[in-house]
């Protein structure tokens, strides 16, 4: 008997691409070595863009969207991965170049796949998701570079889902966290998580000088645009900003070396889509360290995967607080 299940799939339409639910059978799935029970998915921002915007994201239809997936492995043509594997994606290309976690089985490269902490399950795993995973590689980023423990670190987008994590991840390597967000409501959330102060995102917007007074020693940013142009111009001697999006804008708008050749401010770029083993490793490692369960409940809820169209547009206009978690069974 043929099993059919559930996705999310992009397709190209005449009026540009569109997400829509379809039943599939694992003869619709990539021919990759290791096929993989999903059990749970989640929301990040380029999920947003996917399902939810007018942008073409996916660079080949059909394509299932979700750019995480945990689960379980169920059958491995490859000598790494045994069925009854907890397994987790993040990145990969996928939900833009390779099929994504919004589905109930995905086949996947047994390359990609990074076997899922003993301290958490495959809900936590897809709670922390693509979004938890880069923040880990941002602190990873900046320690490499020499910020220390007892650093002033600025979060950018604080209350999102890269934010979020990275102040509970900075608040748990002993740094003295400070939260930019535009969201006062969001600031109880942000104190439990570990934020000392807060920063009104507006002070970071808009065109600013080359080189304002020295605020803090580092910044995790998720935003890009102005927002990182200003915090470059902020950041104290020899400080860092590891930078990791774009929900402002891709640019660095009226930009300048100043603070690069005057403070020796470095900008560490981290990418999380084609990031090597080790480095997914080492951050997966600070994870299982650094992000105790409790903590990952509180700035996670579950939602079905049939309010995901829904869920990304909310996410695109910011109203999203937290990380989102997607039952794909729901």
């Amino acid at each position: 008997m043929t099993t059919t299940f559930r996705a999310l799939v992009v397709d190209d339409t005449e009026t540009g691409q569109v997400a829509a639910f379809r039943e599939l059978t694992d003869a619709d799935l990539p021919d990759h070595d290791v096929l993989v029970e999903v059990e749970f998915s989640s929301l990040n921002y380029k999920d947003g863009l996917v399902v939810a915007s007018p942008q073409k994201m996916a660079r080949r239809t059909p394509l299932v969207a979700g750019a995480d997936l945990a689960g379980v492995v169920l059958d491995s043509r490859s000598p790494d991965w045994a069925p009854g594997d907890r397994v987790v994606v993040n990145g990969w290309g996928l939900s833009e170049t390779e099929s994504g976690g919004y589905t109930r089985r995905q086949r996947v490269k047994p390359e990609w796949l990074v076997r899922i902490p003993d301290a958490f399950s495959t809900r936590d795993a897809a709670a922390i998701g693509t979004a938890g995973y880069t923040s880990a590689l941002c602190l990873d980023a900046l320690e490499r570079h020499g910020v220390a423990a007892g650093s002033e670190v600025l979060v950018t987008g604080a209350a999102g889902g890269v934010g979020s994590v990275a102040v509970a991840l900075a608040a748990a390597a002993g740094h003295t966290v400070v939260a930019a967000t535009g969201r006062p409501e969001t600031h109880d959330f942000l104190t439990s998580l570990g934020a000392s102060s807060f920063v009104d995102r507006a002070e970071l917007q808009g065109e600013g000088r080359p080189l304002g007074k020295e605020r803090w020693d580092a910044a995790v940013d998720s935003v890009g645009g102005s927002t990182l142009v200003n915090v470059l111009a902020q950041l104290r001697y020899g400080g860092a900003a590891a930078a990791c999006g774009l929900a402002e804008a891709p640019a660095l708008p009226n930009a300048t070396v100043l603070p690069h050749i005057l403070r020796g401010v470095a900008l560490l770029g981290v990418d999380s889509v084609m990031a090597p083993a080790a480095l997914r490793q080492s951050a997966w490692e600070r994870l299982a360290r650094d992000l105790p369960v409790s903590t990952l409940e509180s700035l996670s809820r579950v939602e079905p995967l049939s309010e995901v169209p829904r869920l990304g547009a909310e996410i695109l206009a910011g109203q999203v607080r937290g990380r989102v978690v997607v039952d794909v069974t729901a």
